[in-house]
């Protein structure tokens, strides 16, 4: 029997107000903490003592966030309903020393982060964003959402093969964006940015910046059924996630503890203290348990009725590129999530991971769908195995099938998004 929808087409306007306002995961998370707190979450700090108290928590640690909801009469061996999911998209990241140039050109250094389509962000208005540290240590978002930056394609004059041949990049010395003219001068770019944003010169220590496109999201199509946007992959997942959170405190009783843990790096393998493959999460849920006077023995209880949604996008059939795909398994937009399986355990879905994602889908009224890879085709991965494989929980893989994946501008159904937020109300309340 299936429970009402708590979402419609309004969370996906919703969505797009998020993607808009996270250009980077330090953003993604401060915004995520928002809405939580207006929620009635509160924020914990990981070096102080944590009580044994009931209600929302959350800790954040640069780009990732863990937050849980412990419901009344919780015991420390109650175990966890988690829902998985990640903060960073493949981008282009300043550098050290960022300012450089050629030809007369005020260029800025970047690196390749992730495996980003390259060439999708060739001749895009490109803004600045992400975290700068003072020298107290204290952290500043900063977020220039104007056309600051532009990568510049070669004229087809200067390069006539490139429909023939195909477009070849060279990440070190095609990706350099331009953001002015004249000589490059040591320090511009964080001088700029100290003068942007109010700060004393000088007072910038270090930053972790990193460019977006500023077009913002939008409805696609002649019945604006798409949604065309950037980051989609991942923060659809934690715009979801906290989304389902949000909805299920104060809900009726729980015999779990829902928790979301959105973590930073997974596009570069999640091995960093705020990726999955580090001991965040472990160390958030075991002092949840022990701050409720647990053992470890309590600790060994909880974590074995754990189980976790790793919720990530995927791939939904390329109507141009149909033989990439599997040929009975063809995810469509607006057809509802995804379920991701690959039995070499790139994803970490199994026949009891099928069935409590297909009970949660049922009890939400959502439809869903199966993704598998084309067997003559190598699978991606999420942290769903990772979080398996370190926490020993069991962990299912699912999502939101996108086209574009990894390009500076997704494409996804515009009803994917709530039904996806709606299935993970439905896990969330067991």
């Amino acid at each position: 029997m299936s429970s009402p929808a708590r979402f419609d087409r309004g969370h996906t306007d919703d969505l797009m107000t998020f993607l808009t306002a996270s250009p980077s995961p330090y953003h993604a998370v401060a915004n995520a903490a928002e809405r939580l707190e207006k929620a009635g979450f509160r924020q914990l700090s990981e070096t102080d003592a944590w009580d044994s108290g009931t209600g929302g928590k959350f800790v954040l640690r640069g780009g990732a966030l863990i937050a849980w909801y412990v419901p009344e009469g919780a015991a420390a061996h109650t175990p966890f309903r988690i829902i998985g999911a990640h903060t960073d998209s493949p981008n282009l990241r300043v550098k050290p020393l960022p300012d450089t140039g050629s030809q007369g050109w005020r260029q800025i250094a970047v690196e390749i982060y992730g495996g980003t389509l390259l060439n999708t962000w060739l001749d895009r208005d490109l803004g600045l964003a992400g975290r700068l540290t003072l020298r107290d240590g204290t952290e500043h978002l900063v977020n220039i959402d104007r056309a600051l930056l532009r990568v510049p394609q070669l004229a087809v004059h200067l390069d006539r093969s490139v429909n023939t041949d195909g477009l070849k990049l060279d990440k070190q010395r095609h990706m350099q964006p331009i953001w002015g003219l004249g000589e490059a001068h040591e320090g511009d770019l964080i001088a700029f940015l100290e003068e942007e944003e109010g700060l004393a010169h000088g007072s910038v220590a270090g930053w972790d910046l990193m460019v977006h496109s500023i077009e913002p999201p939008a409805y696609l199509g002649r019945d604006r059924e798409l949604v065309a946007g950037p980051r989609m992959d991942n923060l659809l997942s934690v715009h979801a996630g906290v989304a389902a959170l949000a909805a299920v405190t104060g809900a009726g009783k729980l015999d779990h503890i829902p928790v979301l843990a959105a973590f930073d790096h997974e596009e570069n393998g999640s091995q960093s203290d705020t990726g999955a493959d580090g001991p965040l999460l472990g160390n958030v849920l075991e002092r949840s348990v022990f701050a409720r006077g647990g053992t470890y023995e309590d600790r060994a209880r909880a974590f074995a009725g754990t189980i976790c949604l790793s919720s990530d996008t995927g791939h939904a059939v390329h109507p141009n590129y149909g033989e990439r795909h599997d040929p009975t398994h063809h995810p469509r937009a607006n057809a509802g999530p995804i379920l991701k399986v690959n039995v070499n355990q790139r994803y970490a879905t199994d026949g009891s991971g099928r069935a409590v994602f297909a009970a949660a889908c049922e009890r939400a009224g959502v439809p869903w769908q199966t993704f598998v890879s084309n067997n003559s085709m190598p699978c991606g991965t999420t942290i769903g195995p990772i979080t398996a494989a370190r926490h020993g929980i069991q962990t299912v893989d699912i999502g939101v099938a996108i086209l574009s994946m990894h390009s500076a501008r997704e494409l996804c159904g515009a009803d994917d998004p709530y039904l996806l937020a709606n299935a993970l109300v439905a896990f969330l309340e067991g």
